[in-house]
């Protein structure tokens, strides 16, 4: 595979957050000749600027007044738009209303397709540009001989997101660029620093940008409709053991927290939204050898049609699992480890590799 790259000029549209990594992305495609225009969105609804704390380093005023900083430093042109209506919908409903029916959501991903790489691209094209780039660590790359992109691990493994791209389209990935790919975090602030940039030193911002420090269990309660009624906590067997507080504030794998008194450690091995039910087992009863994902995206293929040997990650930093991959009658896809996983949870991602290379990836469904 090549990497995708167009001509070293045209006007690209950098997504910066505030940060050093699409602050270093701006100005490593300004050297390159391109054009660049960086926009900053304004994501939060004003009901959450409201209540979240303001020393937070992601999605922030103060990330978009460093935005603008590093943008006169480099002596591009800047925008803020707000795409607080887009992230409502796609990110936090979405993050709520999978917690109620007891599924653990994963709002990265669904940002970056629908907000990042749809919104922004979106408006992007309005003001004339050919590219989208990112801050992302991660490379975009085309197989000549499929006439594909797909997504590539980047080169350093602490930092690739591509794990949460997995669901960009052809029509995305052809407009893409990820600037950072090929390199490691301590070079990019090194060239931050070389470049004069007040983002230097910035810490990373946290994984999910809009749960305040009290929790995701916190940030829930005054937006569910759903998955906060109390309930049993029942054994496999059916064994009523104790009682939770709604199951939007459970997920599986969890141990801490619910209150059982037993003589071996429980943990949440599933949640049943139809019986208000957290059911609880040991640890032996979290390892799955299989499992079923609907919602299927394919890049580096078309379509799933016959058994593929992957590696899948079943969360964000999870080794890649080697395993068969299925296409069902049903449309799903059937995956085959060759060893058990440990808490394979329904609602998180499961992301198919050949080698470095995203082929695809779909969300896990309950077991059956």
């Amino acid at each position: 595979m090549s990497a995708a790259s167009g001509a070293s000029d045209g006007r690209v549209v950098v997504a910066m957050s505030g940060g050093v990594d699409s602050s270093v992305a701006a100005a490593l495609l300004q050297a390159q000749g391109y054009e660049v225009v960086g926009i900053s969105l304004k994501l939060w609804p004003k009901a959450l600027c409201d209540t979240v704390p303001k020393d937070r380093v992601c999605c922030s005023a103060r990330d978009i007044e460093d935005a603008r900083l590093v943008a006169e430093r480099l002596a591009i042109s800047f925008y803020v738009l707000d795409a607080s209506q887009e992230f409502q919908h796609h990110v936090i409903d979405y993050f709520v209303s999978a917690y109620a029916a007891g599924e653990t959501p994963n709002p990265c991903v669904a940002c970056n397709r629908s907000v990042k790489f749809g919104y922004l691209w979106r408006q992007a094209q309005g003001l004339g540009a050919a590219w989208l780039a990112t801050g992302h660590y991660a490379k975009v790359v085309r197989d000549p001989a499929r006439g594909r992109y797909a997504v590539q691990e980047a080169s350093d493994p602490q930092k690739d997101q591509s794990y949460a791209l997995f669901q960009l389209t052809q029509q995305q990935l052809s407009h893409a660029l990820m600037p950072l790919g090929d390199l490691e975090k301590p070079r990019v602030r090194a060239m931050a620093q070389a470049l004069g940039l007040c983002v230097a030193e910035k810490p990373d911002s946290q994984e999910i940008c809009f749960v305040p420090a009290g929790g995701y269990r916190e940030f829930l309660r005054p937006r569910a409709t759903g998955g906060l009624e109390p309930g049993p906590i029942l054994t496999q067997d059916g064994r009523v053991v104790g009682a939770h507080q709604g199951i939007a504030s459970y997920t599986v794998g969890q141990r801490r927290g619910l209150g059982i008194a037993a003589p071996r450690p429980l943990y949440v091995v599933a949640l049943e939204p139809e019986r208000n039910a957290v059911i609880v087992g040991e640890a032996e009863a979290l390892l799955q050898q299989t499992c079923r994902c609907r919602d299927a995206t394919w890049m580096g293929i078309e379509a799933l049609t016959e058994p593929w040997r992957v590696g899948v990650k079943i969360r964000y930093h999870h080794p890649k699992a080697p395993a068969w991959i299925h296409p069902t009658a049903d449309g799903q896809v059937e995956v085959v480890f060759d060893e058990p996983q440990l808490a394979v949870t329904p609602g998180q991602a499961a992301v198919f590799y050949d080698g470095s290379t995203v082929i695809g990836g779909g969300w896990i469904c309950p077991r059956p």
